[in-house]
Order: structure tokens, then C-alpha cells, then sequence
């Protein structure tokens, strides 16, 4: 499923800045940030990642940034994670399928310490919500 967003390079890799970020519409009734390691959206739009999860589940999405580790919990950083979020209505329908493709909601990677693999200004822009 997701071998569609991966790509071989990372090379337009680039974390949205506090500005872009601002400009985003709200994220009014999309409160469970989720993180999908080891998955690059790159070239791809953006749209096509959220209709790829309306289509196949029927969620709905918020993209917001693809992030790359750093070095820490057993890897050599690098790798590239997306992270959205998952509209509150679609949660519950969505809490058990997201394992199959490992994704995890942030809380459970802060709970679990792998927040030391994301660099500092990302464990602030996206503070724990439960």
C-alpha cells in the first residue's frame, strides 16, 4: 500500500517551517496527530496521500510535514517520517487498521521515548494532547 509514497531518494525532503505551517487552514476537528515511519510522500501531492487514505479506508487527513530522524533508539537516523492528522470523527475506524501499516499516534512514540529521535523543534511544534 504505501510503496506508492515511497520513493528511493529524499531529496525534496523539507520540513515546513512555523510560517508555512501558519498558513495552513485550520485544524479545527482533526486533533490525533499520527506519524507513519519510513514513508516518503516527495514529489507526490500532497492530495494524493489524503485521497489514498479516503479511498482505501475511508479517513480523512491533514497532512503536515515529512520529518527525518536523527540518530537514536537502535537506528542511524535518516529515515523519513510523515506526519497528519486523522479527523476526529474517523478515529475510532481507524485506530486498528493504521497497525497493519505502522503507523502510531504520537502520544504512544513519546510515551515509548522514540521521541528522541525527532529533532527538538518538532517535539515542541506538536506538544502531547492525552
Amino acid at each position: 500500500m504505501r510503496a506508492k509514497f515511497i520513493l528511493e531518494a529524499i531529496k525534496h525532503l523539507k520540513p515546513r517551517s512555523e510560517e508555512e505551517l501558519a498558513k495552513l487552514p485550520p485544524i479545527n476537528n482533526y486533533s490525533q496527530l499520527c506519524v507513519w515511519p519510513g514513508t516518503i510522500l516527495g514529489d507526490h501531492p500532497v492530495q494524493e496521500l489524503v485521497d489514498f487514505f479516503k479511498d482505501e479506508m475511508n479517513v480523512r487527513i491533514k497532512f503536515m510535514e515529512e520529518v527525518k530522524t536523527l540518530p537514536g533508539d537502535g537506528g542511524e537516523g535518516g529515515r523519513n517520517d510523515i506526519f497528519f492528522y486523522v479527523h476526529d470523527d474517523d478515529i475510532e475506524k481507524f485506530a486498528i487498521p493504521r497497525l497493519k501499516m505502522g503507523i502510531r499516534w504520537w502520544e504512544d512514540v513519546l510515551d515509548n521515548m522514540r521521541d528522541q529521535i525527532y529533532p527538538q523543534e518538532i517535539i515542541e511544534k506538536y506538544p502531547k494532547k492525552w
